[in-house]
Order: structure tokens, then C-alpha cells, then sequence
């Protein structure tokens, strides 16, 4: 072989080395890039409902690194005040944030939040409670569903007293929509087969308020007139069943997340039941709604298989997963077996007897 032959194969096959790293490096650098691109703004509106820091935001957190492992997450909690939310808004803004996962704390005020997202080419993922504004998508649970499961109860709960007194009602935060479509799920199975005797509705799902709710309730009826009540969660149920008791009262008593104390109340028996939304998989889907933005992807039909309107009518691709009712009866087939709580946690000594009672010891 001549020197020059040589030459021209030892110039040909590093002219190859050469485009083949051009090429290689030209197919990684989309992925670099999206990579770098994954930046989430998680926003959620309170701590004292204790499934937000337990359960959301470290499953959401989770999913998005799975799916993402280079994400970055900027997590906000509002402490349910809806102008601190409005600036966390603006900070993700600045940060640099491609998509917002927004649990409202006030559906309507965070409009003009929403507004400004969109105008800047980020996207908002509403969760758990639909947004007023140019939402992308949403993820909950069937929410006025929650509320008729929670009516259907407290009436076969009742059973023959239905008729014998009157019930009281606590509907949650005004600011809440979530709140106003169990308000009208209960609705629709409660009117005219009992009799309301109060209905409130609790600023900021405080429990605090649903106490002196139910304490000035007790005060206007007269104890031996209230045969029920119902409660859309179970952080209103704990104020609620602390006024109850203090007046001598045990009558059925509804509730909502599943939360441990409600799961203790209800082997005890002062709360009769309460709606289980199991959380993981409305976290991940969430996140997988917030990743696929980020990366510039389209949502699957099966992502989003059905469409919500908002308070400000806006038609929202939307996700809405089913609730399940837990009772005495079924908590080991519900929250223990989907990991929310162990036996250990829920059947401490105070508890110990009735867990025994109820089949989980």
C-alpha cells in the first residue's frame, strides 16, 4: 500500500470519527436540553390538612424525578392564604418555571395568576381543585360524586331517625369549588328526605370554625333535635366531633381524605365514615401532565379522557378519578392495603380494643 493510500484512509476514517461525534452529539443535545428544561413550580394552598405535605407533594415530587430525573422542582405552600399564593405565582414566574402544578387556594382570585402564566408560555396543571383562567389541564377526583357518596351515607347511617330530627350541615371553604359541588352531590341525595336545621359553610376548612359552627348549632337546636351531621372533610369533622362529644352527643358524622384521625374516629365510632381519594395516582398523574408539558409533548388521550369547564368557562382536559367510601368495615381492604397507613400507625394502645373489634388485629 502506497504512503499516499494510506494517507487518504487514515483521512477518511477520521473524517468519520469526526461526524459520527457530530452526530452523536447533535441526537443527545434535545435530550440535554429538555432535561434542562424540566423546571416545575409546585403550589399548594395549606398544611393544615395533613394530606398535602404527607402525602401530595412528596408523591408528586417522586414521580416528577422518575419520569424527570434532572427536573427542578420549586415547591410553594400558600398557608391558605390565596395573595401569598398570587406571589409565589409570580416567583416560579421568575425563576424560570415551565409549568405550574396549582392547587388554588382561591379558584377565582388566582385568575389573574393563571392569566400571567399563560401569557408567558407556561403551562398550568390545576390540581385537585379546577382554577378559574386559561387552566391546560386539571386532575381530581369526581367531585360532586364525593358529595353524593357522603349524603347516601349519612342517610343509611340515619336509617329510620331521618325523619326524627334535623341534620346539620358544614360545606367547606366559600372559595373552594371543590366545596360547592359536594355541597350540591349532598344536595342532591339529602333534599327532601331530611330535614336541614343549619348548614354553614367553614372559611379556610378551619377546623377551628367548624367547632364554634357546630357549638352555636348545639346552642339554636337543642341537642336531642340534631340526628346527623354532615361534614365535606375530615379536618372539619375533628372540630365538629370535639363539640359533639363536649355536649354529650354521638349521631352519625361524615368526612372526607381519609386523614388517620378520621380513620381512629370512625374504629371509635364517632364519625361514621369517611371519602377515601386515594392520592398517588392523582400524583402521578399530575406530575406526568407537568413533565410532558415541560418536554413540549401533547397529553395522551388517556391523560386527559374527558373535559370539565371552569368557573370561567374555560373547557379543561381533564383526568377525573373515582372515590371510595371507608367505613368500620372495610379499612383494612382501603387504607392499610393501599399503603396509606400500617396497622402499627392506626392501632395504637388508645385504639387497640376497637381495632380489635374491627378485624385489624
Amino acid at each position: 500500500m502506497t504512503r499516499t493510500l494510506r494517507g487518504a484512509i487514515a483521512l477518511a476514517g477520521a473524517t468519520a470519527l469526526c461526524l459520527g461525534a457530530v452526530a452523536t452529539s447533535g441526537a443527545e443535545q434535545p435530550d440535554a436540553e429538555a432535561r434542562q428544561d424540566v423546571k416545575i413550580g409546585l403550589l399548594l394552598p395549606e398544611s393544615k390538612t395533613t394530606r398535602y405535605e404527607k402525602f401530595d407533594r412528596p408523591y408528586i415530587e417522586a414521580k416528577i424525578k422518575e419520569l424527570a430525573p434532572d427536573a427542578q422542582i420549586d415547591y410553594y405552600n400558600a398557608a391558605e392564604s390565596a395573595t401569598t399564593q398570587q406571589q409565589q405565582v409570580n416567583t416560579a414566574l421568575a425563576k424560570g418555571d415551565k409549568v405550574l402544578i396549582l392547587d388554588a387556594v382561591d379558584a377565582k382570585s388566582i385568575q389573574s395568576s393563571v392569566q400571567k402564566a399563560h401569557d408567558a408560555g407556561v403551562k398550568v396543571v390545576a390540581y385537585d381543585r379546577l382554577a378559574q383562567g386559561p387552566v391546560d389541564s386539571y386532575v381530581s377526583y369526581d367531585n360532586r360524586k364525593v358529595g353524593e357518596l357522603q349524603g347516601q351515607a349519612l342517610l343509611d347511617a340515619l336509617g329510620d331517625k331521618a325523619g326524627s330530627g334535623v341534620i346539620v350541615m358544614h360545606n367547606g371553604s366559600p372559595t373552594d369549588p371543590n366545596a360547592a359541588e359536594f355541597k350540591a352531590g349532598a344536595h342532591s341525595v339529602l333534599d327532601g328526605k331530611v330535614e336541614i336545621g343549619k348548614e354553614y359553610d367553614t372559611p379556610n376548612w378551619d377546623p377551628n370554625n367548624a367547632n364554634q359552627q357546630m357549638s352555636g348549632a348545639i346552642s339554636a337546636l337543642g341537642k336531642d333535635k340534631i340526628v346527623g351531621v354532615y361534614s365535606a372533610n375530615d379536618g372539619l369533622a375533628a372540630g365538629i366531633a370535639t363539640a359533639l362529644k363536649a355536649a354529650g352527643i354521638n349521631v352519625p358524622l361524615t368526612g372526607q381524605d381519609a386523614q388517620l384521625d378520621a380513620i381512629q374516629r370512625i374504629l371509635l365510632g364517632t364519625q361514621t365514615i369517611t371519602i377515601m381519594k386515594p392520592y398517588k395516582p392523582e400524583a402521578d398523574i399530575a406530575a406526568q401532565m407537568a413533565v410532558d408539558f415541560a418536554e413540549g409533548k401533547p397529553l395522551p388521550s388517556d391523560l386527559v379522557p374527558t373535559t370539565v369547564t371552569s368557573g370561567s368557562g374555560q373547557k379543561v382536559p381533564a383526568n377525573l378519578l373515582t372515590p371510595v367510601v371507608v367505613d368500620k368495615t372495610n379499612i383494612k381492604d382501603t387504607v392499610v392495603k393501599d399503603g396509606l397507613y400500617t396497622v402499627e400507625e392506626i392501632c395504637t394502645p388508645t385504639y387497640a380494643a376497637a381495632c380489635k373489634e374491627a378485624g385489624l388485629q
